[in-house]
């Protein structure tokens, strides 16, 4: 890494310089910073907005799996049945599908290597078991925190190899070569120098770029990403790079005030659910009139325990959905509060009374007693703990909780190598979007890890050696870092104006976003979010705005991004129900003519899902002037014809670099 400065018109600016820049600090991140450092790439510099405050190392659930090849048993599997559960999830690429399988194991072990304590019996096997979408016992886990654990670990390693970490940096603008086709750098703010207006601006030239900042979280009121987590996809969308499937994502139940899953046992210790008014008066168990019996509702929040993405698939016949919907009714329409209430079994409430299915699971936990708070203390105290340490005592409170976004499939495109349109760019972990509708859980953490890897492979191979000098990128960012400086410098002039403020933009984007491109999703309501969308940006881009303070600059930014990757993800889904789809993955879609689920919520007719869309992707790229949207047939899986004298001689002469899709 080099460190000197430059000069911008008149700023005089600090200059970072290095093979490659990784930005973000994820799991996905470090884990490409170390196979970089392994393959000899020494030059790599890591810029963070703030070490240890993203996605991997502050979300889990009871039990937060990672998903991979079977690597013991009797039931066999093999990488292309791991591929075509993949792939078989609709929209997915089948040669992403067939790397993401053929390096889960490789990406596994290096886990383990590294000091991860994913649990195996006495024989040395790692044991599985089965998740959602998952028909093998491909999953496993660390515990509540396995996410946490694999940053820790990856830290370490990075921290040993000596690679630099420029933490307190937010990257807000990605700069391209003059010809658009490439990015060369970075424009970053120093947070700790907000207060000195132009002077926070930092430049980093760079061959390569590893983007590695999670999902765009930050579009929605309601999400269980971690506070302050917003995900950079904006950036990338304003420099070029073509995004896919933006349209899916997942949502489910999660705690609000911390931010965390509430399945596996808090779900399966059946709590009480209650709905208040904001101040917290008239407390009602309102899920109550919506189900037959009491062992039907109970069986359904059971349920909710391993069918905890919200599902459309699963709302007949009161299936465990169907609390989903109460609980969207409860907050976003009717604007009450919904609690989980582990302190009080729900109303007429008798075990005995449940389903087959949740009886026997209660009944071989020796949980079938008490109330759920002491079912849960039996049955998974650390959940208790978990909370606990975060200022909330399930044993004298009930939780408040909300259908909160909790990952996108979707995301910047990539191909075999995780490399963007926009070349020498690599989006990794939940910033790329390589899943499809139905992804298995814990398949998000492999694919983190898996597209780190391959980045590093190629990086290393092919754009280890520098292509631009000092001199040339200077004279190709020049006038972008102007017109970024010059924006900034009528903003940060426009302090005290009486304009639409930055908190006051934030709070209208969310909201729009959670009522109408989450997990219910209206045609007309999504044409008039987005139209409020596109009006949002073009003010944000105007820079007709108030700063409140020179700190309100990096709000500025983070806006903007914001609001154009909400932009992006609107005219996703208002494109995907002109084509006609319907309610699939983990939204449902309105239709006033289509299916109902429940007579006393006629509003929730859905459209049906339209299988034949499965097998197409929907590209996404924004120009600066328009909005490209563009169908494209899934890939399949190559088929397994590998003959290893050829494989051996393209691997030798580096043919296997070659091009990018199968």
């Amino acid at each position: 890494m080099k460190q000197e400065l430059i000069t911008i018109g008149e700023t005089q600016l600090p200059l970072y310089g290095c093979n490659t820049l990784i930005i973000g600090s994820g799991a996905a991140a470090l884990n490409c910073a170390s196979h970089l450092n392994s393959f000899g790439v020494d030059d790599v510099l890591i810029v963070t907005d703030h070490l240890g405050g993203g996605t991997s190392n502050n979300s889990g659930s009871d039990k937060q799996t990672y998903y991979k090849l079977s690597v013991f048993g009797e039931g066999l599997d093999s990488v292309y049945d791991m591929a075509r559960t993949l792939y078989d999830g609709g929209a997915m690429h089948g040669d992403i599908a067939l790397v993401e399988a053929a390096l889960s194991t490789q990406e596994f072990y290096h886990l383990v290597q590294i000091g991860v304590p994913f649990p195996h019996n006495e024989f040395g096997g790692y044991v599985g078991y089965k998740t959602d979408h998952d028909p093998k016992q491909r999953a496993t886990s660390a515990g509540p925190w396995t996410s946490q654990q694999m940053y820790e670990r990856l830290l370490d390693a990075v921290t040993k190899a000596r690679i630099p970490i420029l933490d307190g940096h937010e990257v807000v603008s990605l700069l391209t070569a003059t010809d658009g086709e490439r990015v060369i750098g970075a424009l970053a703010l120093d947070k700790s120098k907000l207060a000195q207006g132009l002077a926070a601006f930092v430049v980093f030239r760079a061959e390569n770029i590893v983007l590695g900042t999670g999902g765009p979280g930050g579009i929605y009121k309601a999400s269980v990403f971690p506070e302050g987590h917003l995900g950079s996809t904006g950036i990338a969308l304003e420099a070029g790079a073509r995004a896919t499937n933006l349209t899916e994502w997942q949502y489910g139940l999660a705690s609000t005030k911390f931010r965390w899953n509430v399945s596996g046992t808090y779900q399966q210790v059946i709590p009480r659910y209650i709905s208040t008014e904001q101040d917290g008066s008239d407390p009602q168990e309102f899920l109550n009139a919506y189900f037959p019996t009491m062992g039907k509702l109970a069986t359904a929040i059971f349920l909710k325990g391993y069918q905890w993405p919200f599902d459309p698939r699963k709302l007949v016949n009161h299936g465990s959905s169907l609390v989903d919907v109460l609980v969207y009714q409860e907050t976003v329409q009717k604007g009450r509060r919904v609690f989980l209430d582990f302190r009080y079994n729900p109303a007429a409430l008798d075990l005995a009374d449940l389903e087959e299915e949740a009886y026997e699971y209660l009944q071989k936990s020796h949980a079938l007693f008490g109330t759920p708070i002491e079912r849960l203390k039996h049955m998974n105290p650390m959940a208790i703990e978990l909370y606990r340490q975060h200022g909330i005592d399930l044993e004298t409170e009930p939780l408040e909780i909300a259908v909160c976004a909790q990952h996108n499939n979707g995301g910047l495109q990539g191909n075999l190598w995780w490399e963007s349109n926009l070349k020498h760019l690599f989006p990794i972990g939940e910033a790329n979007g390589s899943h499809g509708i139905y992804r298995p859980g814990g398949s998000a953490l492999n694919a983190g890890q898996v597209g780190g890897y391959r980045a590093a492979q190629f990086i290393a191979n092919v754009y280890q050696d520098d292509s631009l000098q000092r001199t040339d990128f200077v004279a190709e960012i020049a006038g972008q870092v102007q017109d970024l400086l010059a924006l900034s410098e009528k903003l940060l002039c426009s302090e005290g104006n009486i304009k639409v403020c930055m908190e006051e933009a934030r709070t209208a984007l969310q909201e729009r976003m959670t009522e109408a491109g989450a997990q219910i999703r209206d045609r007309k309501k999504v044409a008039t979010a987005l139209k409020e969308a596109e009006s949002q940006y073009a003010m944000l881009c105007s820079g007709e705005v108030c700063l409140q303070s020179g700190a309100n600059l990096l709000d500025y930014f983070q806006n903007r991004q914001l609001c154009l990757t909400s932009l992006a993800v609107l005219r996703s889904i208002l494109t995907y129900l002109e084509k006609g789809g319907g309610s699939r993955g983990s939204y449902l879609v309105i239709d006033t003519e289509g299916q109902e689920f429940h007579p006393a919520l006629p509003d929730f007719a859905f459209k049906p899902e339209d299988d034949s869309l499965r097998s197409q992707v929907l590209e996404y790229r924004f120009t600066g002037d328009a909005h490209e949207l563009s169908w494209q047939p899934v890939r399949p899986i190559p088929t397994d014809d590998f003959w290893f004298e050829h494989v051996w001689s393209a691997y030798v002469k580096k043919e296997i670099y070659d091009g990018g899709y199968y």
